[in-house]
């Protein structure tokens, strides 16, 4: 089966695109001979990146499926131009065995509609199957050095000490220092009035910075590779490297909301907005958008984190942290890049192809020959406005409801097949498990 992309903006440059089966089969700027049966589509005024990899999400499958399931949300992936997703293992039960792994591998393969992979999570106790789990079988090794959903809590030194020394496999941690939270919880139950930033507050620069020391220390002790989750702060950057991301055993990521929203937000969406590590100030915003632009920060992930609305707007000590953001992440980023003046072949990079380099994915991640044909094809200038009917996410909410983007997600492709086309989603499911090299 052959598929001609005609006539479309690759990044920045115009050229068309031959697919045949599921991998690209030629890029040119010029007219590209054409087999006998292929489907032409017409690029005009369209742009096409390559396919978002997001190495962080929650689908929420097993145990929590009336909140997000694999389904759903890779369904809301791939109309938000997602191709590939790495899922957290804080699922009830939490994927901490090599059985949990293998079962949750099987109702992937039955549920998710884009292409995946694991992570296993440590605990205290596991860290010898960890470092022996089989070598391409998991994404990476997920570390909690703070409570967050699923209580995965990792406090043993002597635990990640054995982990950092001897793992294999990249450490990919949430970091945020427990007794710091601890404290400033204790004092938050005091406050007469609670302050519509409390969660920064609570969670503050001190409390990820903390964390954050730590954890590179460790890793730079012990030249393990390393992975900074949802970096928040202007001052964590002071512990990372701008050089060549093939340099690097310290990578580190950014959520869209932390580069979107900042601390003021929390007056007009409250807990909506809610998630660890939290929304902090305007400045940290910026300064976390710069870093991103000029290379200490290496690629863009969701923390993609569904719960449901009733529970988002309890009182503040109820309701739960996270958010659902996978399908409006690109758009997202592609407003951020025009505020910023921002060439897209930086959101090419971050979203797409360092998420392929760092973990080392095969044949995915770029728009070159004999790699696969993912995809997304971009409307520049169709205005896209969230609202309630169009959210295809199981909680049915968005923080970003009403809001107006500037362009729209029009086309992705999977493994070479046109999987969403305005609003319409092919049948039959054409995802596969990732492969790393």
């Amino acid at each position: 089966m052959f598929t001609y992309l005609k006539q479309g903006i690759v990044i920045n440059q115009p050229k068309n695109i031959l697919i045949e089966n599921d991998l690209i089969k030629e890029v040119s700027d010029r007219d590209i001979s054409l087999p006998e049966g292929c489907e032409v589509i017409d690029c005009s005024g369209m742009i096409i990146l390559p396919g978002v990899i997001d190495a962080h999400v929650h689908f929420r499958q097993p145990g929590a499926e009336h909140k997000a399931d694999m389904q759903s949300e890779s369904m809301a992936a791939l109309a938000g131009g997602v191709t590939s997703v790495f899922d957290m293992p804080n699922n009830s039960p939490a994927i901490t065995s090599l059985e949990k792994l293998n079962d949750k591998y099987a109702l992937c393969e039955k549920n998710m509609r884009c292409n995946y992979s694991l992570y296993y999570g440590l605990t205290n106790d596991n860290t010898d199957e960890a470092i022996n789990l089989e070598k391409g079988s998991v994404a990476g090794l997920k570390l909690f050095l703070g409570s967050s959903t699923g209580n995965m809590l990792v406090d043993r030194k002597e635990s990640i000490e054995r982990l950092f020394k001897n793992s294999p496999f990249i450490i990919t941690a949430h970091c945020e220092d427990e007794q710091i939270i601890r404290a400033n919880l204790e004092k938050a139950h005091n406050f007469d009035t609670l302050p519509y930033n409390i969660h920064s507050i609570i969670r503050n620069e001190e409390c990820c910075y903390k964390s954050s020391e730590f954890a590179v220390s460790m890793a730079k002790k012990f030249g393990t590779q390393f992975h900074l989750a949802h970096l928040t702060t202007s001052k964590e950057i002071s512990l990372l490297s701008n050089d060549k991301l093939a340099n690097k055993n310290i990578s580190s990521e950014v959520s869209p909301n932390h580069l979107f929203f900042s601390e003021e937000d929390y007056k007009e969406r409250g807990n909506l907005i809610k998630c660890n590590p939290s929304i902090k100030t305007a400045d940290d915003r910026k300064m976390l958008r710069q870093a991103l632009k000029e290379g200490y920060i290496d690629i863009v992930a969701t923390d993609h984190a569904p719960h449901l609305f009733e529970e988002k707007t309890k009182d503040y000590f109820s309701a739960p942290s996270g958010m659902p953001s996978i399908q409006f992440s690109l758009l997202m980023m592609l407003e951020i890049a025009e505020q910023e003046n921002w060439d897209l072949s930086l959101i090419a990079e971050k979203m797409s192809g360092n998420p392929a380099k760092r973990f080392g994915i095969k044949q995915r991640g770029f728009i070159e020959k004999n790699y696969f044909a993912d995809l997304v094809l971009i409307r520049k200038g169709k205005k896209t406005i969230v609202t309630k009917e169009n959210i295809l996410s199981k909680c049915a909410w968005s923080p970003l409801e009403c809001k107006e983007f500037s362009n729209s997600i029009e086309m992705t492709f999977l493994n070479g097949k046109k999987v969403y086309d305005k609003g319409v989603f092919a049948e039959g499911n054409f995802a596969r498990k990732l492969t790393f090299l």
